[in-house]
């Protein structure tokens, strides 16, 4: 059995490192802005960050068919401006350990939809690994928060859902750009909408002087600004180029590492305790990394 990591996968892995971060950051964040005004500071955050890296590049921007823009555009509209929310309204509603059991279906829909769309599988080694990663984040994060009602939790299940499968589809639906084009200018192209539609709609809801002080809030507020920078600059880039270098199931597993990560990086920052549970479950899932890193 040897390692056999290729691009993609450290892409992948890369992915896990600067979600956990973004996430710690974003839920430290939600205590003085909503989902909504959240989703539209760091997807601001993203596109100038898009847009000094292409500069910064020097190279010519690609040149996309109508088709490809159309692909992108669905693209942005499931995965950022609507997956985006119901992701920060499930982690809101939901907390960081519930939230992260009902993301393991993230991976169960790249499984399924990778499947139906491309006829992609991986190796079964890789299932089992997997099934590893998964079931350490349900061990590890398995206790429900006595602060949240039935009607939360359930609302948070309902959003969290919605955010992995609409994700999910918007990943796979763009592999074949991403075989032609570079993977920032995509990027550029898939948040940038995805912003311009966030903030349309945050006007439309809270008018000028809601969305004027959502980002001065924002742009003002450290820990938002980082996130952004991690969660959404870093780990979209990283993201996509592990979905464009590597087949879809494996980096599906290595993203759901990133729960793990933040498990680890809670006790490290936040002196969260580390409990035996959670040693077991960051083991198992780690072990599950190993296993589809062998298949």
């Amino acid at each position: 059995m040897e390692f056999q990591l290729n691009t993609g996968d450290l892409y992948a892995i890369l992915t896990s490192f600067c979600w956990a971060s973004g996430v710690i950051l974003f839920q430290v964040s939600g205590r003085i802005l909503g989902s909504m005004h959240i989703n539209v500071v760091k997807n601001t955050i993203g596109v100038i960050g898009f847009i000094l890296f292409l500069i910064i590049q020097g190279h010519s921007f690609p040149i996309f068919t109508y088709n490809e823009m159309a692909i992108l555009t669905v693209s942005a509209v499931l995965g950022v401006a609507i997956g985006d929310y119901f992701y920060l309204s499930a982690l809101r509603n939901l907390g960081a350990g519930l939230n992260a059991i009902v993301g393991t279906t993230f991976s169960i829909s790249i499984f399924i939809l990778s499947y139906l769309m491309f006829g992609e599988v991986i190796a079964l080694r890789g299932y089992f690994g997997g099934i590893l990663v998964i079931s350490g984040i349900v061990i590890a994060t398995v206790e429900i928060p006595k602060n949240k009602s039935r009607k939360d939790i359930t609302q948070g299940i309902i959003f969290g859902l919605i955010a992995q499968v609409l994700t999910a589809f918007s990943v796979l639906m763009i592999k074949p750009v991403m075989a032609v084009h570079p993977v920032v200018p995509i990027a550029l192209i898939r948040f940038g909408i995805g912003a311009l539609l966030g903030v349309l709609f945050l006007y439309y809801m809270e008018g000028t002087n809601n969305l004027i002080k959502t980002y001065k809030k924002g742009f003002s507020h450290a820990p938002l600004v980082l996130g952004a920078f991690f969660g959404t600059f870093l780990s979209v880039i990283f993201w996509l180029a592990g979905y464009k270098y590597t087949l879809a199931g494996r980096a599906a597993i290595y993203n759901q590492l990133s729960t793990i990560l933040i498990i680890l990086m809670a006790a490290l920052f936040l002196k969260e305790k580390m409990n035996k549970r959670k040693w077991f479950a960051v083991c198992c899932a780690l072990s599950g990394a190993i296993l589809v890193s062998t298949a």
